[in-house]
């Protein structure tokens, strides 16, 4: 393959097509991932060609994302070398909560970069710490995309929010201060979305350090203030606990005096 093949944006073209629900792009996806005389192996059943790897993809939509409430999501773990790839998929449900399915995904690509075949190897669900890494991972995988509602879909109803902040909270950071609802959630990242730059938000990448179905995540955050332009970044550890596959408690500490100067102009 290129070695400019864009592994990321392969796989979640894969995914898509489990969870798209019009059968005209769904055709399109099918034709733009398989070869024509493609292969799709499961643990039961093979399907040969567009028109039977349609028809797999359709049944497995039908039930599980139409009619089940499910959506099929892939772990942040693909890797490549030569013609094959791998990685792990998740079908959790839509709404939020613990994972129902997991596999491994091993496929072997053409010249075109098209699938030759696909094996999905199911494998244990993740429990206990396998399960709280899971959530951890992806949350952050969520948090980099931005979308605050995606985020909070990760969340339970209720939430034991913590923060390393004075009470009154400071007036250039209004998003920081209490919260306890998914609703909240939400409102919280939609709201740090509106003080900065879109597109620019990163950080070093994180270390998640588990212990049964508690996570603590420590990294950076580097934002740009939309109002100044002005760059910062600050330390940050994050204290998560997951129950049933939800975050129930959030605990952030952070260098919050780096984050207020920044969006005071100080």
């Amino acid at each position: 393959m290129d070695i400019d093949f864009d592994i990321d944006e392969f796989v979640d073209r894969f995914v898509a097509v489990w969870n798209e629900p019009d059968p005209v792009a769904r055709r399109r996806a099918v034709v733009a991932l398989w070869a024509e005389d493609g292969v799709g192996v499961g643990k039961v059943m093979e399907h040969h060609g567009h028109d039977a790897l349609e028809v797999r993809v359709a049944e497995a939509h039908n039930e599980f994302v139409r009619d089940g409430g499910f959506v099929f999501r892939a772990a942040d773990d693909a890797t490549w070398h030569h013609d094959m790839l791998t990685f792990t998929a998740h079908m959790v449900p839509a709404g939020g909560g613990d994972i129902a399915w997991t596999a491994r995904i091993f496929a072997v690509l053409d010249e075109d970069e098209r699938i030759r075949s696909d094996y999905q190897f199911p494998e244990p669900i993740a429990r206990g710490s396998a399960l709280t890494r899971a959530v951890a991972k992806e949350f952050l995988r969520r948090l980099g995309e931005g979308d605050a509602d995606r985020i909070a879909e990760l969340f339970a109803e209720q939430v034991d929010w913590v923060l390393d902040w004075p009470a009154g909270g400071h007036p250039a950071v209004p998003w920081i201060r209490p919260r306890s609802t998914r609703a909240d959630v939400a409102d919280h990242f939609r709201a740090i979305a509106e003080f900065h730059v879109p597109g620019e938000a990163g950080g070093s990448a994180p270390r998640i350090l588990v212990d049964g179905n508690e996570a603590v995540v420590l990294g950076d955050i580097r934002q740009t203030v939309k109002a100044t332009g002005k760059p910062y970044t600050a330390l940050c550890a994050l204290q998560l606990v997951i129950e049933d596959g939800l975050i129930t408690r959030y605990a952030v500490y952070e260098d919050s005096l780096t984050v207020a100067e920044a969006l005071s102009g100080s």
